[in-house]
């Protein structure tokens, strides 16, 4: 019963619907390369996603580690507080801590033995370390980003830039054109986390942990809130006439109702979800999109 509990206690930790987006936004990436000239290799794509995977995982095992005693006094959302594994079960916090030690070691070297048998380019791997390097220092020491305000802006471009652009690089697609293409996801993205940081504001100034839902003032928040979300539109427009096609923009505009919702309650909402499922919504749709492109 011990074992099942445990094994329990790493899926949950293991966040495993924030892995299947990273699959999903990883994809995205891919697409976006495709529709851009890059030949898809799906060998290639499969393999580069195994190491992803792991070292995904090993961050967000990291920030459970990180974030026990925030996740223990918050009042939990289906999208925020963590996974409430720990503080339900009360397995001591270095379990995450081993997991994450451990799946990183997968994880690295399944990169390196992809990188030395040319299966990832260079480019791929640089991003793919780079990204796991500054995940881990999201929550823990020297830096800590989460807990000096830097968080929302990392965790936004980790997961609405990086990611997109090392699926398109693991298909040695071209990098700038997908690092634009992703500005809108990104923005938005950057809207999920003042989201869903914002139920967790009392519970993370309690342990001195300076996100900016507690850092600014909810009048601010709100200009914040809906000064970008007039970015990702703005975005959206100009980026047309660059590197996004038509039917993307099209497949994009179902979202805005999601967002303005989110802006309308935002600050006075305890459970973050129009934001959360514009952000879904938006990465779904404008796949969709680009896969009308690359079919059309």
């Amino acid at each position: 019963m011990r074992t099942r509990t445990l094994t329990y206690t790493l899926f949950q930790t293991s966040r495993p619907s924030q892995l299947l987006l990273i699959a999903g936004v990883y994809l995205f990436g891919g697409v976006i390369a495709v529709a851009n000239a890059a030949r898809f290799a799906e060998q290639t794509f499969a393999l580069g996603a195994v190491p992803l995977l792991f070292l995904s995982a090993s961050v967000h095992y990291a920030n459970e580690f990180a974030d026990v005693e925030t996740d223990t006094l918050t009042d939990r959302t289906p999208f925020s507080g963590g996974s409430g594994a720990l503080p339900e079960l009360g397995f001591d916090r270095t379990i995450p801590l081993y997991a994450g030690a451990f799946t990183f070691v997968i994880g690295a070297v399944m990169t390196i033995l992809l990188w030395f048998s040319d299966v990832l380019s260079t480019p791929a791997v640089a991003l793919l370390a780079g990204g796991t390097v500054v995940g881990w220092q999201y929550s823990v020491r020297p830096l800590k980003l989460a807990w000096r305000g830097l968080g929302e802006v990392t965790n936004a471009a980790l997961g609405g830039l990086i990611l997109p652009v090392y699926g398109a690089a693991v298909l040695e697609g071209p990098l700038l054109t997908a690092a634009l293409a992703s500005v809108p996801f990104f923005l938005i993205v950057l809207l999920n986390l003042f989201a869903t940081q914002w139920p967790d504001r009392d519970a993370d100034e309690a342990v001195g942990k300076r996100t900016l839902a507690v850092r600014w003032s909810p009048a601010t928040l709100r200009v914040a809130y809906v000064t970008i979300a007039l970015s990702a539109g703005l975005s959206l427009v100009v980026l047309h006439s660059v590197v996004i096609p038509t039917p993307v923009v099209l497949a994009s505009l179902p979202t805005a109702p999601l967002v303005g919702w989110g802006a309308w309650g935002y600050t006075r909402r305890h459970v973050p979800w129009p934001t959360v499922s514009a952000m879904t919504a938006l990465v779904t749709l404008q796949l969709l999109g680009w896969l009308w492109t690359v079919q059309a």
